[in-house]
């Protein structure tokens, strides 16, 4: 199957964000409420094909390819790695956004897609109604409270920011192997049976390309110098949109951190819960769950 035999009535559209950047998104049902869906590593929109079909039913939905991944445009990272920092990534879907005529929405984002939420409600308060993060804290706070565990449990952070091509050589040596270790390392032993063979061939699909690894690549060295640069001065004031975390109960960030305690010193309006039975892929692992909890929040914001 193909992303989009995920999402039956959704359309396919590009969005064209600057000179040489399309962004790859499926849109479907209607409403007046709307919701944008952003998708973790290594994977794509394909993600949130059990969250985002039922979201449909009551609202108009957004998901997107981040830049670098899936089927959008994977241009080569400048130097100080702005090309992936988290603003840009941002500003990609605040453009397709206002390209789609929405003025305020819900947005919700999985691990880089969180990161990517994260700086989106910073940098445009005023159009975000409310704020879904699964499975992180913030990216500052991940690298002052980096310790063994965390850079055992979470390698990639540390192999991928590496220079000269590193990970872009030796990761795509191998995609197969990759993703299945990967993935199979993060999923909570309940959830494997939501990860068929045609799906893993999808992601795997997408990280078989050179230019979607270098990506990837550039999204977590940005994370570890420009992102820091421009997190940093937002972590002396709280923000206001109605923030709801879930973690997996059984993944590494709920084992290491008090998620909702992190959270606090940056929100004014935060809560959340860990999700039974759960490793680190949350909307694809207990997607019933999280569309519950999803729902309720949304309808609490409108």
């Amino acid at each position: 199957m193909a992303t989009a035999d995920y999402f039956p009535g959704f359309e396919n559209r590009k969005f064209e964000v600057d000179a040489d950047v399309t962004i790859n998104a499926y849109i479907g049902g209607s409403g007046e409420e709307a919701v944008i869906l952003l998708h973790g590593h290594p994977e794509s929109a394909i993600m949130w094909r059990f969250i985002a079909p039922e979201l449909s039913k009551k609202y108009t939905v957004i998901v997107p390819d981040l830049r670098g991944y899936g089927e959008s445009s994977k241009p080569y990272g400048q130097a100080d790695h702005s090309t992936y920092s988290k603003r840009v990534m941002a500003r990609d879907n605040a453009i397709i956004m206002e390209k789609l005529g929405i003025e305020k929405y819900h947005i919700a984002g999985h691990d880089r897609g969180a990161r990517v939420c994260h700086r989106f409600l910073l940098d445009y308060p005023e159009r975000i109604k409310s704020c879904t993060l699964l499975d992180i804290i913030s990216t500052y706070d991940t690298y002052e409270k980096t310790d063994r565990e965390f850079a055992t449990k979470y390698w990639h952070w540390f192999y991928y920011i590496q220079p000269d091509g590193l990970p872009e050589k030796t990761l795509t040596a191998d995609p197969d192997f990759f993703i299945r270790f990967n993935l199979t390392r993060k999923i909570g032993p309940a959830g494997r049976k939501n990860f068929p063979e045609d799906v893993l061939k999808e992601y795997i699909k997408y990280y078989s390309d050179p230019a979607c690894v270098h990506a990837i690549a550039e999204d977590y060295r940005a994370a570890a110098s420009i992102d820091l640069v421009h997190d940093k001065p937002d972590r002396e004031k709280k923000f206001d949109t109605p923030l709801l975390v879930l973690w997996g109960a059984n993944g590494v960030v709920g084992s290491l951190y008090d998620v909702i305690e992190c959270w606090k010193p940056l929100a004014n309006n935060v809560e959340g819960f860990a999700v039974k039975e759960c490793g680190h892929f949350v909307p694809e692992e207990q997607p019933e769950t999280v569309l519950k909890a999803m729902l309720e929040f949304i309808e609490k914001n409108k």
